[in-house]
């Protein structure tokens, strides 16, 4: 074909060397590019419309209110300006964001089920200050948008811990876990905040314990609420535990007064695991044990012991004899 002959001399004819040869067509690119540029000058020299989106920040929201709903991040402004200040901000890689004042913009207006209907052509004078002054806005979108504001409530609720604790061999917990500071503020929303009665901690495992340790964790909240302090501080004491056993007199219940009854062992022995702070200190008088008249039949001759009352920092093992033998006395 005739196109694919004349490729060959269309590719000579870019050649460099034939470039430099040819004189006549180097001015003419230098011509075509010289008027390109002085016709992309006097086009941007001219008045043209255009839509730049700008994003939006929101600030100070009305006293013991906070902003519940999804505002519109970006205004689309439709401006008027010169082709030069157009292409500088289109080529402009992030814009500051326009600052709108949620306090001041629905202060005069009409609040109707909690809600604010903003016109966001009301919005042009405080726009127009934060934009360039090269540009005319002559639109803004979206025309309308809503700010719902909902009351806030602080109340101090309980911390809880959220751990597991695992000891080295013989080693247990001291009494109960500290919590510091055991109360926190919360803030947010009146209706969710007021339905919450304690927050946890974030879960935490520990192994290997055998000495006091301390531990700072954050306190879980639910979204769209703040708490202070963030942060508490869990004091685990740990202590050495090991065994001790006391003898303890076993007393009787329910026992109608027209009856005398024997029993025997009258004494049991209890073993227990008990902290090495307080194993000199457990006595007797601390513990109870008794058995139940009422579990008398004639079909055993036995009843069984039950502890009754135990210092609550002790680990109970085992009491032996676990029953002792009975005699109804008669006249």
């Amino acid at each position: 074909m005739q196109v694919r002959k004349n490729l060959p001399d269309i590719k000579g004819l870019l050649k460099i060397e034939n470039l430099k040869n040819d004189k006549q067509f180097v001015v003419f690119m230098i011509c075509l590019l010289i008027a390109t540029i002085l016709w992309f000058l006097n086009a941007l020299g001219k008045d043209y419309s255009a839509v730049v989106s700008y994003p939006v920040k929101y600030v100070n929201a009305p006293k013991n209110q906070f902003v519940s709903n999804e505002l519109p991040s970006n205004l689309e402004l439709k401006v008027e300006a010169h082709g030069f200040t157009l292409l500088r901000h289109k080529l402009s890689l992030s814009f500051s964001p326009l600052v709108l004042n949620i306090n001041n913009i629905t202060k005069n207006v009409n609040r109707i089920d909690g809600k604010y209907l903003i016109k966001t052509s009301d919005l042009l004078n405080r726009i127009s200050e934060q934009v360039s002054k090269e540009m005319t806005i002559e639109e803004v979108q979206p025309e309308y948008f809503t700010i719902v504001l909902d009351s806030l409530l602080t109340k101090s609720v309980l911390v809880k811990p959220d751990i597991e604790l695992e000891f080295l061999p013989q080693h247990k917990l001291k009494g109960r876990i500290i919590v510091k500071p055991e109360r926190v503020l919360i803030t947010g929303p009146a209706a969710l905040v007021d339905t919450i009665k304690y927050l946890a901690t974030e879960n935490k495992k520990l192994d290997k314990l055998d000495v006091d340790i301390e531990k700072n964790v954050s306190v879980l909240h639910p979204e769209k609420t703040e708490i202070n302090p963030e942060k508490v501080t869990l004091k685990i004491p740990v202590e050495k535990y090991t065994e001790k056993e006391l003898k303890i007199p076993v007393q009787i219940k329910n026992k109608p007064e027209n009856v005398k009854i024997k029993y025997f062992p009258s004494e049991i022995k209890v073993s227990f695991m008990i902290g090495l702070s307080e194993f000199e200190s457990i006595t007797a008088s601390q513990f109870s044990a008794f058995i139940d008249y009422n579990e008398v039949n004639s079909r055993s001759t036995t009843l069984e012991v039950k502890i009754e009352n135990k210092p609550s920092y002790i680990e109970l093992l085992r009491i032996s004899p676990e029953t002792v033998e009975y005699l109804i006395e008669t006249e």
